[in-house]
């Protein structure tokens, strides 16, 4: 898993901001490092591990394709004014809780977004996350959640302590481009460490320790991945 596991409340540094501009590219300010993020699989295609890939010279601001058309991916080069691109913005508003749906086990429990699921398949290790979360008086089966709920980019799934503390992984702010050998497609932008998300309205998004921001420009979720990436 990326990070060590921790409890800690959803962070937030006003320095870093993503601004999604209408009909265009993610505009990227306060000097949020970039880089590659690969998912490693087994052969069935179960996802079991990110390992880093190419990382991208540090710059204070600039701009991320969201048309999923740019000759210079990850970057924009403007062909989504070519190309008319319509980037309207059409995600649920609702703070992420109001969306999950709870699944309480013995020592852990589970909140679950489906909507926000990218498809990246670490919640499929050792029979499901769900299963781990009813077994999860067992300490290995504990373990096993709390990695699998930490590597799910979207933030779809999050893991409690009975004492109503999310155990989440410690990230820095950065932006990590997925990229995916297994189906052969690069993934969504994943967004770390609590960083501002502004829409083109000029209203933030609700600022999480991580979430998944489209780049394939198909998502029915935007500026949020829901996977269509996938059908390619």
């Amino acid at each position: 898993m990326s990070g060590s596991s921790v409890l800690i409340r959803n962070p937030s540094n006003e320095r870093f901001k993503i601004k999604v501009s209408k009909n265009g590219p993610y505009i990227v300010s306060g000097g949020i490092p970039l880089a590659e993020n690969i998912i490693i699989t087994d052969a069935k295609g179960i996802s079991y591990e990110w390992r880093a890939g190419k990382k991208y010279k540090l710059q204070g601001t600039y701009q991320l394709c969201r048309c999923g058309q740019s000759k210079n991916k990850p970057f924009c080069d403007g062909t989504h004014q070519r190309i008319r691109f319509d980037g309207t913005e059409t995600a649920n508003r609702k703070p992420y809780l109001n969306q999950a749906k709870e699944i309480n086990g013995p020592d852990l429990k589970l909140t679950d977004a489906p909507a926000l699921c990218v498809h990246a398949r670490f919640c499929d290790r050792a029979g499901g996350i769900w299963k781990c979360i009813e077994q999860s008086s067992d300490p290995e089966a504990r373990r096993i959640a709390i990695e699998e709920a930490g590597d799910c980019p979207s933030g779809r799934l999050v893991v409690w302590d009975k004492e109503g503390n999310e155990i989440e992984p410690r990230f820095r702010p950065s932006i990590e481009l997925v990229e995916d050998p297994y189906t052969g497609v690069s993934g969504p932008l994943w967004i770390r460490g609590g960083i501002i998300v502004e829409s083109a309205n000029g209203t933030a998004y609700e600022i999480r320790n991580r979430v998944a921001l489209y780049r394939c420009g198909k998502s029915a979720n935007k500026p949020f991945c829901d996977g269509t990436h996938l059908n390619k």
